[in-house]
């Protein structure tokens, strides 16, 4: 009986594959589509407009998890079935704007910032729907239009030709994960420089939990993209250079934010190999990076704290993790609204700790849990996280999303990260 019934198990659950796989065959293309727009306003308002449509040569994403599940992110899109208005895809995602838009500057000027977006690319007509998470947690529509993938003016041209390397091959792209990193400030002669650095930031990453335990799941790609000077721009020095992505310290004032709002160069680049999230690797040896959900982690190359840099970075980027520090110079102001509970998987406001890492807790954990040395190494509820003192809680005292010096991720972002792993590679935890 027992032999039967996982028999069963295994039969219905090629069949549920079988199903997506055609799903996706029925209504995707080879190759994905890419939505090029601007996100434009100040902190009360905001607006979208379209910049154009592209094709790409190729889908690093899932066939099967195409309708997000885990509801992150600051903005959602999704992409409909025009005939039928069937729910074809959709995903959450994060952008610079929407921090520049907490920060003081706000207040007083409007600004534009370049966004990109890409999806399996269409078989038919689909509608594309652009949505806003308003501070209550609902959403708020700010694009839509049908997209008819033969128009003539979606823009097919071949990607710029880079050196392409295959860092970690664990298998096919569509089944695994495929982190891309692109070269930012390393001149053509630097090449195998930048190569041995992805190198070396892919070893280590695969060597920290969770990654380590799911490293057979992972691709890391380099995409050798030159810089006319190396190195990066650091205004406080007034020091330019002439790079691929225009990356900068000194992001909304604050020495130690590497950004960029260069998007465009960043998704022209990574449009050389699949990709699931991009990472952008900066030739300089300052401490700094940034990451967004979604969007891309960045990072330098040669601090002795690089690595732990990206690491961070790549939990926001990849995973939608929260910072989990409060007592960093930052530029935002009420970034969270304590009332709501935010979406990040490793900060809570109590307003529904039920759906976080509440199962986590040993029964006889308090609710908050203390800040001192018996509660050191238990998942908890410690009060401080979010750039905040009060009102927001992190899982755990120490962890790579509040510090440098934590040994690691705690359970609730181990956890998070695995739940984002298996999302990915179309696989139940």
């Amino acid at each position: 009986m027992r032999t039967l019934a996982l028999s069963l198990f295994v039969l219905l659950t090629l069949t549920t594959c079988m199903r997506a796989q055609t799903l996706f065959e029925q209504y995707f293309d080879r190759g994905s589509m890419r939505v090029d727009f601007v996100l434009a306003g100040n902190a009360d308002e905001q607006s979208a407009y379209l910049l154009e449509l592209r094709k790409e040569p190729y889908w690093g994403g899932a066939h099967h998890n195409l309708i997000d599940s885990l509801g992150y992110g600051e903005y959602r899109f999704s992409l409909k079935d025009k005939d039928s208005g069937r729910k074809l895809y959709s995903r959450g995602f994060c952008t610079l704007f929407e921090e520049w838009r907490t920060t003081a500057e706000a207040q007083s000027l409007n600004k534009a910032f370049y966004q990109s977006l890409t999806f399996p690319y269409p078989k038919a007509e689909v509608t594309f729907c652009l949505e806003e998470r308003k501070k209550d947690g609902s959403y708020q529509p700010l694009m839509s239009m049908d997209i008819d993938p033969s128009d003539t003016n979606i823009r097919k041209e071949r990607v710029q030709h880079y050196e392409v390397v295959k860092v970690v091959d664990n298998g096919d792209e569509t089944t695994h994960v495929d982190l891309v990193f692109v070269a930012e400030g390393y001149t053509l002669a630097e090449m195998a420089t930048f190569k041995a650095d992805v190198a070396e930031m892919a070893d280590y990453i695969l060597s920290q939990s969770p990654y380590k335990e799911h490293r057979d799941k992972f691709n890391f790609w380099a995409v050798c993209s030159p810089s006319l000077d190396a190195g990066t721009d650091n205004p406080r020095k007034d020091e330019w250079a002439k790079t691929a992505v225009n990356a900068s310290f000194n992001t909304f004032y604050i020495d130690r934010y590497l950004e960029t709002n260069d998007v465009l160069s960043i998704r022209d680049i990574a449009a050389c190999a699949p990709y699931d999230h991009v990472c952008v690797l900066v030739n300089s040896d300052k401490y700094g990076g940034g990451g967004i959900y979604n969007h891309f982690s960045i990072g330098t190359a040669h601090h002795a704290l690089s690595k732990e840099v990206m690491l961070h970075e790549i939990g926001h980027g990849f995973a939608g993790l929260a910072d989990e520090y409060y007592t960093s110079d930052v530029a935002y102001q009420n970034f969270f609204d304590l009332k709501v509970e935010p979406w990040q998987p490793n900060i809570t406001t109590m307003v529904n700790f039920e759906a976080k890492w509440k199962h986590l807790l040993a029964e006889n954990t308090p609710i908050p849990t203390p800040t001192n040395e018996a509660y050191a190494n238990v998942t908890g509820v410690f009060e401080g996280g979010g750039y905040v003192a009060k009102g927001v809680y992190r899982p755990a005292i120490n962890c790579r999303m509040k510090s440098n010096e934590a040994s690691g991720f705690c359970e609730a972002c181990q956890a998070a990260i695995t739940r984002m792993i298996y999302f990915l590679t179309d696989r139940n935890e």
